[in-house]
């Protein structure tokens, strides 16, 4: 089947790569460097394209596996958070609580196992389906969903912490916004 170039506009997909890349890899440089090794290969392979309508779904998913079969096996040699990029640290002013607990809730998310992390940004982020997230990640719908439940639950611990430790009157605003923009979702099915 050739595709017609106007269902292959991978353009338009680019910053959804941008983001998704960044959040497995932790670093701009890096990121662009998956995303730029995801075009290649997916043009290369674009005749793989079954149902162009699914194209987003599909270059994420080549994104993953590019970086599972590649980026996890240079992380040996170098500490990700080590290499993390000074400029990627959200910039906040001191008086600006909100936008510090945002900062703090980034670097939790950050520091999720990278399977929790890939999966909270899919379906967060990115607003997948369950089954679309979990076939870019190449695992079962359950198994996405246990993920999401898992990184749901480590963010709202995170999240009940921090609030103790902000005793000022505006945080619990701050918070529940937070816990609808960030967290996010349920853990029902």
């Amino acid at each position: 089947m050739t595709l017609q170039p106007d269902s292959f506009n991978v353009v338009a997909q680019i910053s959804a790569l941008r983001a998704y890349a960044h959040t497995l890899t932790r670093n701009r440089q890096d990121a662009e460097d998956l995303v730029q090794e995801t075009m290649t290969l997916a043009y290369e392979q674009r005749n793989a394209l079954r149902a162009p309508g699914q194209l987003r779904g599909w270059l994420l998913s080549i994104l993953h596996n590019v970086f599972s079969t590649n980026w996890r096996r240079q992380k040996h040699h170098h500490d990700m958070h080590a290499q993390q990029d000074p400029f990627d640290e959200p910039q906040v002013a001191s008086n600006q609580e909100a936008t510090v607990r945002l900062a703090q809730i980034h670097q939790a998310f950050l520091q999720l196992p990278d399977d929790q992390r890939a999966a909270l940004h899919l379906v967060s982020v990115e607003g997948l389906s369950y089954r679309e997230a979990a076939t870019a990640l190449g695992v079962p719908t359950g198994t996405l969903m246990s993920r999401l439940g898992r990184a749901r639950a480590a963010l709202r611990a995170f999240e009940d912490a921090g609030a103790s430790a902000t005793p000022s009157a505006s945080a619990a605003p701050v918070k529940r916004v937070q816990r609808l923009k960030v967290v996010g979702g349920s853990d029902a099915i």
